[in-house]
């Protein structure tokens, strides 16, 4: 799943206590496996303007936002291979797509100092990053995560999100996931991943547990815990 280069679905955000996510756990048993990557160490770069353009606009809630990053599994020396990623969300649907890159030459890319892969995802990057004209990496942003898959479809998949830290300093993947939380420490948040809908047993624990779909944004929340911020903005727009 972890290669998969194009993604299209959309996706549903909780936040949970850690009792809720046993709760939730122990109702997945007989529906959910471990994802191949059961659990994953996520280190991200965010990238964006100095003004921090992206960001603000996705905070805006519009119709179409995107977020441009680059993303490792675990920790990534420069030579090693990273995921650059262009994130776009429309009406609700979320697109996402992905190359595969030594990290040093996906930064000389974004900087104009190397040419981009010649494939048509490398290009739709590449598009990106020139009409910002001035990204680079402005939020190391990391978590952990445990991740599961329906055993009967794999389009169907539920993280959990912990640990979720970010700073605006030392911007490397190869590095330890320190900097400020965003949670508190019994906080999880929860993404469900569909193509279609919820099967009836996950919508019956939901309404059970009286849980509510938020619009959460790991960068957005980070951004707003800047003192760059203008402030004013929902902890969960």
């Amino acid at each position: 799943m972890r290669q998969q280069m194009i993604f299209a679905r959309r996706e549903f955000k909780y936040l949970l206590t850690r009792q809720q996510q046993q709760i939730i756990l122990s109702a997945m048993r007989p529906y959910m496996v471990p994802d191949e990557y059961a659990h994953s160490s996520i280190r991200n770069l965010y990238l964006d303007t100095p003004e921090f353009h992206l960001i603000r606009r996705s905070l805006e809630a519009p119709v179409y936002k995107e977020k441009l990053r680059i993303r490792s599994y675990g920790r990534a020396r420069e030579e090693e291979p990273v995921f650059v990623e262009l994130k776009k969300k429309y009406r609700s649907v979320v697109y996402k797509r992905r190359i595969f890159l030594p990290q040093d030459e996906a930064l000389a890319c974004l900087e104009g100092a190397a040419p981009w892969p010649r494939t048509q995802i490398a290009r739709e990057i590449a598009y990106s990053s020139r009409f910002y004209q001035t990204l680079s990496p402005m939020v190391f942003l990391s978590y952990e995560r445990d991740a599961y898959h329906a055993r009967d479809d794999e389009s169907f998949r539920v993280t959990f999100d912990t640990q979720i830290r970010f700073r605006r300093e030392y911007l490397t993947l190869d590095s330890e996931p320190w900097g400020a939380p965003i949670l508190g420490p019994d906080q999880v948040l929860m993404e469900l991943k569909v193509s279609g809908g919820f099967p009836l047993w996950m919508a019956r624990v939901l309404s059970e547990q009286q849980l509510f779909k938020v619009s959460f944004s790991k960068y957005g929340t980070a951004y707003q815990r800047m003192p760059e911020s203008s402030g004013g903005v929902s902890h969960y727009a």
